[in-house]
């Protein structure tokens, strides 16, 4: 048991470093191309941050472990409610005031309807998963024709806030790309390896590793992400960032996956977890088109509806 615990420990730290560093990559080619930031981080940025969930979800398909596939993409999009929205919440109220943020959220529950709509008869086929990856580019180039546009209700937020400044030489460029497409399989294997031994070791289903730890470790940097933008008293901006990722979870994780190897669902998340994410996408529409402030008692309110969702999953 052990050694399926560092495994997956070690699994989901270099997850992290191994996405950081395919991220920097990439964004650093691309201002060397001279691609405009905005781009950038709605194309480049927005892709290379979903890279870890999307190693891990084709690892797990691949070998044979399609809830905790699943279970990644659906936990990390109930934590991103209720855990990296919740948990900011408490140092800086989160105000829903960003202009386009309504248009966005209203996004993100179309994607969440249709993942709960194609999931219904208990596996994802390639042809559900290919119109969940074109709604996905359709998304991305809809928000690239804006941004071309310079209008004004685009949300803020730069990635060089979270990320740092990029390499830009070749090498620093070919070393970080290397890092990135090289740790992330890597990273996947081991974090793939870990959470199914400790299922098997604890007498838990694959589900339950999937849907809370996976999920939990894969939605850390959007958690750090949101904490660091309460602190510097931008927490707004992380709303951005967490409808962005439940979109691109759907859209890219489960349509590049769905494309690579149909995906059996278990009928335990059938049954309550698909519902669960559902309402929490749901509360988050509400808190955006009402413009409701997430203050201190509404995060603790997600946190403790966090938390009894954890234990009633084992």
């Amino acid at each position: 048991m052990l050694f399926n615990i560092l495994m997956l420990i070690a699994g989901l730290v270099l997850l992290v470093i191994a996405g950081d560093y395919l991220v920097k990559g990439a964004a650093g080619l691309a201002e060397n191309l001279g691609i405009p930031p905005l781009i950038i981080g709605l194309t480049v940025v927005a892709f290379g941050t979903s890279a870890p969930e999307l190693f891990v979800s084709v690892q797990s398909a691949l070998s044979g472990a399609p809830d905790i596939a699943v279970g990644n993409v659906i936990g990390s999009n109930i934590a991103n409610v209720l855990l990296v929205m919740g948990a900011p919440a408490l140092l800086a109220a989160i105000h829903a005031q960003e202009r386009g943020l309504a248009r966005n959220t209203g996004v993100m529950l179309v994607f969440t309807l249709a993942f709960v709509w194609v999931l219904g008869d208990g596996t994802l086929q390639r042809i559900e998963a290919a119109g969940l990856f074109a709604g996905l580019l359709t998304f991305v180039t809809v928000q690239i024709m804006r941004a071309r546009l310079h209008m004004e209700d685009e949300p803020r937020g730069d990635y060089h806030d979270e990320f740092g400044e990029m390499p830009h030489s070749p090498g620093r460029i070919a070393t970080h790309l290397a890092g990135g497409l090289i740790g992330l399989p890597i990273a996947a294997h081991f974090t793939v390896s870990g959470a199914s031994g400790l299922a098997e070791a604890f007498g838990v289903s694959q589900a339950a590793i999937g849907l809370t730890i996976v999920a939990i470790g894969t939605s850390l940097p959007e958690l750090a992400t949101s904490f660091m933008a309460g602190w510097r008293k931008e927490a707004e901006v992380a709303l951005g960032n967490i409808i962005g990722s439940s979109i691109f979870n759907i859209g890219a994780i489960m349509g590049i996956t769905g494309l690579i190897i149909p995906v059996p669902v278990s009928s335990i998340i059938l049954e309550r977890d698909v519902w669960i994410m559902l309402l929490t996408a749901i509360l988050l529409s509400v808190i955006c088109f009402a413009r409701i402030t997430t203050g201190r008692m509404l995060g603790a309110a997600m946190l403790i509806g966090y938390v009894v969702y954890i234990v009633s999953v084992f």
